[in-house]
C-alpha cells in the first residue's frame, strides 16, 4: 500500500513544530508558569459577534480557554499557560482552520504591556538570531518593538479616522484591508488601545476609558495575538456580554447562554493580564510556510 505522501512531505515541518512547543513549553515553565489543562467541552463560550462555536451534544467545543483559566485564576492560581485545540465554525482559509492550536498564558497582578515585554522575550527565545525571514522578507525582533495605537495606525494607513469607521460600522473592514497589511513589516507591531466599544473582555484603560487596554501582535501583517488586561467589574461583563448575544440574534446567528458560573466567579479574580496566540501561525512564520495548512497534519480536507 502506497503511503500518503501529502502527510510523508510534512515531515521535517512537524518536527520543527514539535520542537517550537518544546521551547514554548521550557520558556513559560522557567517564568513560574503552571500549565493546564482545561475542558474542550462546556455548556457556553464568552459570545463574539464575528466567532461561531461548534455545537457538541447540546454543548460546545471551546471556541478558547479563556473563561476556564480565569476561573482559576480567581481560585488563586497566580501564573497559568495552556497549549490547547480550539474550534471556530466556518473560518478556513490560507491563514485559519475551524480546528486549530490556540497557546494563552494569564499572570495575576500584571497588566497587558507586561504581555508586550513577555511577547518580545518569546520571540526572542524562539529565534536567538533575532532575525526571522518569512515569505522572502525580513523581519528584525530584537526588542523594543514598534508600539502604535489604532488611533495613530488609522491616521497613518486609513482614510478615515476611528471614529468614522465605527459610525459606519466599517471598523472591521478597514483595520483588515487599509491598516493590517502595514503592520509588523520589518519589525513586530503591538497595535493598543482598542475603542472601548471593541474592548471584548479588557478592562478600560483608567484616564482614557474611551480605550481599552488591548492589544494585537502583528509580524508580517499577519495578527497573530489578541492580549488584555483583563476585566474583573462583574456587572460591565455582563452587560457586555448581554450586548454581544443581542447582536448575534439580531443578525440571526445561533444562540448561546450565557456562562454564568465564570461570571458568578469573576469578582474573585485578582487584577491580571492575558493573551491568546495562534500557535499554528507562529509556526507558519517560523518555518517560513506560506500557509497554515503546511504546519499541522491534518487539515479538514485530509480526513
Amino acid at each position: 500500500m502506497e503511503g500518503n505522501w501529502a502527510l510523508a512531505r510534512k515531515r521535517r515541518t512537524l518536527e520543527q513544530r514539535a520542537r517550537i512547543v518544546q521551547t514554548i513549553r521550557a520558556f513559560f515553565m522557567e517564568r513560574g508558569y503552571l500549565e493546564v489543562e482545561t475542558p474542550h467541552r462546556i455548556p457556553g463560550n464568552a459570545p463574539e459577534c464575528h466567532i461561531d462555536p461548534v455545537g457538541s451534544d447540546g454543548w460546545f467545543l471551546h471556541t478558547s480557554p479563556e473563561l476556564c483559566m480565569k476561573r482559576l485564576l480567581a481560585a488563586g492560581y497566580p501564573r497559568l499557560f495552556q497549549i490547547c485545540r480550539c474550534w471556530r465554525s466556518d473560518e478556513r482559509g490560507g491563514r485559519h482552520l475551524p480546528e486549530f492550536t490556540m497557546l494563552e498564558w494569564y499572570a495575576a497582578d500584571r497588566d497587558y504591556h507586561f504581555l508586550m515585554e513577555e511577547c518580545e522575550a518569546l520571540l526572542t527565545t524562539l529565534v536567538p538570531s533575532g532575525t526571522l525571514t518569512w515569505q522572502g522578507e525580513t523581519l528584525h525582533l530584537a526588542p523594543p518593538w514598534e508600539r502604535l495605537t489604532v488611533a495613530e495606525a488609522f491616521a497613518r494607513h486609513a482614510d478615515l479616522s476611528v471614529a468614522e469607521a465605527l459610525a459606519a460600522d466599517r471598523f472591521d473592514e478597514v483595520l483588515t484591508e487599509k491598516v493590517e497589511p502595514h503592520l509588523g513589516r520589518q519589525r513586530p507591531t503591538l497595535l493598543y488601545e482598542y475603542p472601548a466599544t471593541l474592548a471584548a473582555l479588557a478592562r478600560r484603560h483608567p484616564r482614557r476609558p474611551d480605550v481599552a487596554e488591548r492589544f494585537e501582535l502583528y509580524l508580517a501583517g499577519l495578527e497573530l495575538a489578541n492580549a488584555f488586561s483583563e476585566l474583573t467589574d462583574v456587572t460591565e461583563q455582563r452587560a457586555r456580554f448581554r450586548a454581544d448575544e443581542a447582536a448575534r440574534r439580531a443578525a440571526g446567528k445561533r444562540p448561546v447562554p450565557e456562562p454564568e458560573k465564570f461570571l458568578e466567579e469573576l469578582s474573585a479574580m485578582p487584577p491580571a493580564a492575558g493573551i491568546a496566540l495562534g500557535l499554528d501561525r507562529l509556526v507558519m512564520l517560523l518555518t517560513d510556510a506560506a500557509t497554515i495548512d503546511e504546519v499541522v497534519a491534518f487539515t479538514p480536507e485530509l480526513l
